[in-house]
């Protein structure tokens, strides 16, 4: 398997993140170069195939004779069912529109191209890396509902980095559910790192020991795996702020990254829990999980155009491979393919 790592055009060649020098320069968690063509291929037959049903309905739409009013209301409600939001909705139709005025298209079929292009310009804003290395150690918080995925997506990335030749911290705050902190102590196994724990402890507390652990022993990033729970939960979404509050303390410019892991299938609910994590925490980017199988992809559009946080990967299966980089572009084709 390829890495996502991808360093940022050094004038001269770099040597390995855990072999560099303190000062080593920052890395993206990024698509790879085209040397790994194949296996993102490989990653594309994947995507189409889990976002086919939240695809299949739009693209039955194309398959008429001619461009009329018909078509685009066919295509809204087609939009609307895929849980792509109403603002999103009215943006992508308008848009399109325009590109099939100005390119005078006349066969519906291409205005499915034209539909890709439309997502893809959406959607672009959200397209930014994960960058690692501008400070050591980078922290990054987690959080997310239960059953959103949060804890298998934080082992993955582990895998990910640990992969790319960063050294990483784990710390178990979901000190609430034994399963957590068992299913973390797992991947830490796993992926042969060091993992912060305490049973029954304090969150806050597990945080803090993590980032002053991984500022002693000189690692590249602390993952803090947080309590899941929902955004109406005020008393424990409280406990998020203070979690936040604790690692500052332990390191003033942390947390460097607060990530959302978000189940794809949940649809315009998703958007409500960016909403709702984003005001509390000031979110920096999300894992969207969970893509195959629901027909509710077209929440990406909506989270696009409502609240822009970027898309760091998204998963379509349970396999290590199944989560990778968000693309804008490869996203829009797969969905229409």
């Amino acid at each position: 398997m390829f890495s996502f790592f991808r360093k940022k055009a050094p004038a001269e060649p770099t040597p390995a993140l855990s072999a560099a020098p303190q000062a080593a320069p920052p890395v993206e968690l990024a698509p790879p170069p085209p040397a790994a063509a194949p296996v993102r291929q490989g990653w594309m037959d994947k995507l189409r195939s889990g976002l086919r049903k939240t695809g299949s309905s739009i693209t039955t739409v194309f398959t008429g004779t001619q461009i009329d009013d018909a078509l685009y209301e066919e295509l809204e409600a087609a939009l609307l069912m895929a849980d792509t939001g109403v603002k999103a909705t009215a943006h992508l139709l308008s848009d399109l529109k325009r590109r099939v005025k100005e390119s005078k298209t006349t066969d519906p079929a291409a205005v499915k191209g034209l539909l890709a292009d439309a997502i893809t310009e959406l959607l672009k804003p959200l397209q930014k890396p994960l960058v690692i290395g501008q400070h050591k150690p980078t922290v990054i918080m987690v959080a997310g509902v239960n059953g959103a995925g949060k804890t298998t997506s934080i082992g993955k990335l582990t895998r990910h980095l640990a992969q790319g030749g960063a050294t990483v911290l784990l710390a178990a705050a979901d000190t609430f559910r034994a399963a957590a902190r068992e299913q973390l102590a797992v991947w830490a196994d796993r992926n042969t790192v060091e993992i912060i724990t305490q049973q029954g402890g304090d969150p806050a507390a597990v945080s803090f020991d993590a980032v002053t652990a991984g500022r002693a022993r000189g690692r590249d990033v602390v993952l803090v795996d947080t309590a899941g729970r929902l955004p109406t939960q005020l008393h424990l979404m409280e406990e998020l702020r203070k979690i936040k509050r604790v690692v500052q303390k332990a390191d003033p410019t942390s947390p460097h990254e607060v990530l959302l892991v978000i189940d794809g299938n949940t649809g315009q609910n998703a958007l409500l829990q960016v909403k709702a994590f984003d005001e509390t925490l000031g979110l920096t980017g999300l894992i969207i999980t969970k893509l195959d199988g629901t027909a509710k992809g077209g929440v990406i559009c909506a989270i696009a155009r409502e609240r822009p946080v970027p898309i760091y990967f998204i998963g379509v299966g349970e396999k290590l491979e199944d989560l990778e980089t968000f693309n804008a572009r490869e996203f829009a084709q797969a969905l229409l393919s």
